[in-house]
């Protein structure tokens, strides 16, 4: 596709498609897009369980965290960029890395929680992200296009839902 919008009806990713590109693969959060229901929310999932896995694992410190994110928010960027490019849609429900990278940026901000505190910091995620009140609304909006600035927006308004939950977070503990 040439980064015009599609006006058939929505278009959905094969494996082929997920593989074929290293930047499919990162946009599509390693296969968490192919879902046919709620890939988001299966992309938030994932990015809870390789939260995880990471931290049981390999327990890196603050700084590796913010590595880790900062190079995700880098990628992200440039794989949802040239994947919402290739398939014409300049926001496609299928790109789960944003959600992937702000839901890290939750817990890793939050913790130290409970399993209950991270599935309250899920459910809020999920909401910010679905529902998109206020804030969210708006980073949806602000920056819709092709290129740099559509790329950056698929990752923005899960960064402002993310605000929003660690927002949320910090009300209560407080």
């Amino acid at each position: 596709m040439n980064g015009t919008a599609r006006s058939s009806a929505p278009w959905v990713p094969s494996v082929g498609f997920m593989v074929s590109r290293l930047s499919h693969l990162v946009a599509l959060g390693l296969g968490a897009g192919l879902s046919r229901r709620a890939p988001g929310t299966v992309g938030t999932l994932w990015a809870w369980l390789l939260f995880v896995l990471v931290q049981d694992f390999w327990q890196p410190g603050d700084v590796a965290w913010a590595a880790i994110i900062g190079v995700g928010l880098l990628l992200g960027w440039w794989a949802s960029m040239a994947t919402a490019r290739r398939t014409g849609v300049a926001d496609p429900g299928f790109i789960v890395i944003d959600e992937i990278v702000a839901f890290w940026l939750v817990l890793w901000l939050a913790m130290p929680m409970s399993g209950w505190g991270q599935l309250a910091a899920f459910a809020l995620f999920r909401y910010f992200d679905a529902a998109k009140p206020g804030p969210v609304a708006w980073a949806d909006r602000v920056f819709k296009g092709w290129g740099w600035r559509g790329g950056w927006g698929i990752m923005f308004d899960d960064l402002v839902a993310a605000g929003c939950t660690l927002l949320v977070i910090a009300l209560w503990r407080f």
